[in-house]
């Protein structure tokens, strides 16, 4: 095991314990001066950033759009730690108060994690949403980021951190690793002693290689093969819209469509509009035998297609004969994270959202708001697939734990 690894987790379990005293006023205060500095140090942020630029100009388009800060992006950062501060403070809540046959008082409790360990590709923008969380909420945060944005990622922690520092608090309740090889990684993944979650965020080989070797626990936080279903009673111009926003937007990230089911009844009425719409765009399509007969310029697609996530400007389309074939379809190769029906019919939109097991189902909206931001969590550490503890965007809430606080006057057991 790596010795300065260790002494980071050391570190960072001692932050930890002081965090968890802090009152919210204080914590409030710094996640407001956070905001203030990120913006102040803009230009010393953007000219790291445009180190690691520099690096992966041999990159494709879809990771450099993740990789690239703008003056915007950072004002974006900014006002995503105001929001967190201005969120209610999860800490010392209590879920539930009781009084026992014995006479005891017993309440369960909101208290921090302890130190969360995040390991995450090439989005320096993790940086400061998994901060704002973990701060807020009272935890240390070890942040090893990939290799891509170190520049970036070290910038930006450096702002965070003289903040603690000029507070007089300890500057390792932030700390990032400057060795970003694989086998620093593993070590992490094994630090159980001062580890007490790990969160994978990135690209489903990551995240797989995190939940295989990992003996840290570990909240898998999802690749998106989200889809879209446009059934026989979607109106045509809003399944337009939200097709084109879905995939479009911002391809490289997991919250983007990568997937359309039609409902046959409206297949050859809509699909070609909706094509030429995807198509005017820059999407590259690939469907099913029926989806290639009424738009022949769709490519035919693969048996992998319908499992992949592209995070680009590609979509995979179906023609299916009836909701429950979509759903089916959809259950089968979604990773839970986001599912659309595009519908005006109401039974339609509610037998969707009973059946599909995802983190996040919704009729006649998006896929692109599933974000924590969006949800009003300020900003999220992750948008968990897994059903334990915590599901979809990660907020504050789902970085505590809780405990049991019980109060007597004397009573023993019989």
């Amino acid at each position: 095991m790596n010795e300065k690894l260790i002494q980071i987790g050391k570190n960072a379990k001692q932050a930890a314990y002081k965090l968890s005293l802090l009152d919210t006023i204080t914590k409030n205060q710094i996640l407001n001066q956070f905001a203030e500095k990120l913006v102040a140090n803009t230009d010393q942020i953007l000219a790291a950033n445009q180190k690691d630029i520099d690096n992966a100009s041999d990159m494709p388009a879809k990771f450099t759009d993740r990789l690239k800060l703008t003056d915007q992006r950072i004002k974006d950062m900014a006002a995503g730690l105001q929001q967190v501060a201005a969120l209610q403070d999860p800490i010392g809540n209590i879920d539930k108060g009781w009084q026992n046959d014995a006479g005891l008082l017993i309440e369960k409790k909101r208290v921090p994690l302890g130190v969360i360990a995040m390991i995450f590709e090439a989005r320096p923008n993790v940086t400061v949403d998994a901060t704002a969380l973990t701060f807020k909420s009272g935890n240390a945060v070890i942040l090893r980021g990939g290799k891509e944005a170190l520049n970036s990622n070290l910038a930006l922690a450096a702002v965070l951190r003289a903040v603690l520092k000029d507070n007089g608090l300890d500057e390792n309740a932030i700390q990032i690793l400057h060795d970003t090889s694989h086998e620093t990684a593993n070590d992490l993944m094994h630090l159980n002693k001062y580890v007490d979650v790990l969160i994978p965020r990135g690209g489903a080989g990551l995240i797989q290689a995190v939940v295989k070797n990992a003996t840290v626990p570990v909240i898998e936080t999802g690749a998106g093969n989200c889809h879209i279903y446009v059934d026989q009673f979607a109106e045509e111009q809003m399944a337009i819209n939200i097709i084109v926003n879905a995939k479009v937007q911002r391809p490289s990230v997991c919250n983007a469509a990568e997937k359309l089911l039609i409902h046959r009844d409206v297949a050859k009425k809509m699909l070609p509009a909706i094509a030429k719409a995807l198509q005017d765009h820059g999407v590259q399509l690939r469907g099913d035998d029926r989806s290639r007969e009424i738009v022949p310029s769709i490519k035919p697609a693969s048996d992998e297609d319908w499992s992949t996530e592209y995070n680009d400007l590609i979509m995979a389309i179906k023609v299916v004969d009836n909701e429950q074939a979509a759903i089916d379809h959809i259950n089968n190769y979604s990773t839970g994270h986001s599912e659309v029906i595009i519908s005006n019919n109401y039974q339609n939109g509610q037998e969707f959202l009973n059946k599909i097991d995802s983190a996040c189902v919704y009729v006649n909206a998006s896929t692109r708001f599933t974000d924590g931001f969006e949800f009003g969590f300020g900003a999220e550490i992750g948008i968990s697939t897994q059903k334990l503890h915590a599901r979809g965007p990660m907020g504050l809430n789902e970085l505590t734990t809780t405990k049991y606080v019980i109060r007597g006057n004397g009573q023993t057991r019989k």
